[in-house]
């Protein structure tokens, strides 16, 4: 007769304990965990610290600054880092002196140095202690518009106006450079200063100056008719 019985210590006995099996993704798991674990201070070490945010730094103090301007003497409160062109316009009142791209590019904002023609805009007002500074109000005398003046007002050299400050200051030093014997980059000889200003020498004298309406012909006509008429009188 035959038995059912299962062989002691067969593979299928129930009495033999056989070890668990891991699986697959158990130990992709468990690999891509130590992995995590062993990259994670590498990682921290990469990672920028959040930098601390820079401190303000507190504007420095005004300090007393005195301007000569058309023969007044202006005594400012200033901070160091106040172009000329607002301690005329917002210290001293003189707002005939636009501001027009504040960045040196337009020469709206052009005044006399020393009577050398600058963008006020790009230099600092306490660069200019005892210096004689001229504005368009400057340039009339006792009431009595300058030649310059008069030449652009009977050829209607301007048309809103706003750049006109500007140009009237640099065509008065430009007829003070011509007739001192200052060449431009259009001067065929530099050793021998032209007998008249050509209207070429004009307008490349006066590029500083942008007029957004226009005027140019204008302002060359007005230029050439002071110093044909007139020389060296600006």
């Amino acid at each position: 007769m035959s038995s059912n019985r299962v062989p002691a210590g067969s593979d299928d006995d129930p009495s033999v304990a056989t070890p668990q099996q891991p699986s697959r993704r158990r130990f992709l798991q468990s690999a891509a965990a130590v992995a995590a674990v062993g990259a994670a201070p590498h990682v921290q070490a990469q990672t920028p610290s959040a930098a601390a945010p820079p401190q303000a730094r507190a504007p420095e103090p005004p300090r007393p600054v005195t301007l000569n301007v058309n023969g007044r003497t202006y005594s400012l409160q200033l901070e160091p880092r106040v172009t000329l062109l607002d301690a005329l316009r917002e210290y001293a009142g003189l707002m005939g002196t636009k501001k027009g791209c504040d960045r040196g590019q337009c020469g709206a904002c052009t005044v006399l140095v020393e009577g050398r023609r600058i963008n006020s805009c790009l230099t600092l007002a306490v660069m200019h202690e005892g210096e004689t500074i001229t504005t368009v109000e400057g340039l009339a005398n006792n009431g009595t518009l300058s030649p310059i003046q008069q030449a652009f007002i009977e050829h209607d050299a301007f048309q809103c106006g706003y750049c006109t400050p500007g140009q009237l200051c640099s065509a008065t030093a430009l007829l003070s450079e011509f007739d001192s014997g200052t060449a431009s980059t259009v001067t065929a000889d530099v050793r021998a200063r032209p007998p008249q200003l050509s209207d070429e020498e004009i307008r490349e004298r006066m590029s500083g100056n942008i007029c957004r309406c226009g005027a140019y012909a204008n302002i060359v006509a007005a230029v050439r008719s002071v110093h044909g008429g007139n020389p060296g009188n600006a």
